[in-house]
């Protein structure tokens, strides 16, 4: 990332049924959990767009990270394809830079949190996607100190 980019960084956690949001405080310091975009189908994301065209306009973020879900051994699979064919529309339509980085054991992390926590497994839908697109943003936060 340039380093003179100034402002909030958004974490996006993307997946066939959920999009994960978070966001960085406007010094891009610190990430915090923003929402859950529950998607209908897998292949469609118009109504995906309308909600984060609203969540750019908010955050007015000027990167965007989003998560890449690399296999164990480091290797791609349809699910990267898939996260990055969603990267190249959103940095599109956005006109924002996308940065992917790597979301290996993000959910893991995220249910370890939430056990801690003491949240129910039966709640764990309402949080999980959320918590994972803030592990994403630390992540990178964290690599790029």
């Amino acid at each position: 990332m340039d380093e003179t980019l100034k402002g909030r960084i958004m974490g996006l956690d993307f997946g066939s049924k959920t999009v994960g949001v978070a966001v960085t405080d406007e010094l891009g310091m610190t990430a915090q959990g923003v929402c859950i975009i529950r998607r209908e189908r897998a292949n469609k994301l118009r109504s995906t767009m309308r909600e984060l065209d609203g969540l750019v306009q908010k955050f007015r973020p000027v990167l965007i990270v989003l998560g890449l879900p690399l296999n164990m051994d480091g290797s791609s699979g349809f699910r990267v394809e898939a996260t990055k064919a969603f990267g190249e529309k959103v940095a599109e339509r956005f006109g924002i830079p996308v940065h992917y980085t790597d979301e290996r054991l993000s959910t893991v992390e995220a249910i370890e949190i939430m056990d801690e926590s003491d949240i129910s497994k039966e709640d764990r839908y309402l949080y999980v996607d959320k918590i994972a697109a803030v592990i994403i943003l630390e992540r990178y936060l964290q690599g790029k100190n």
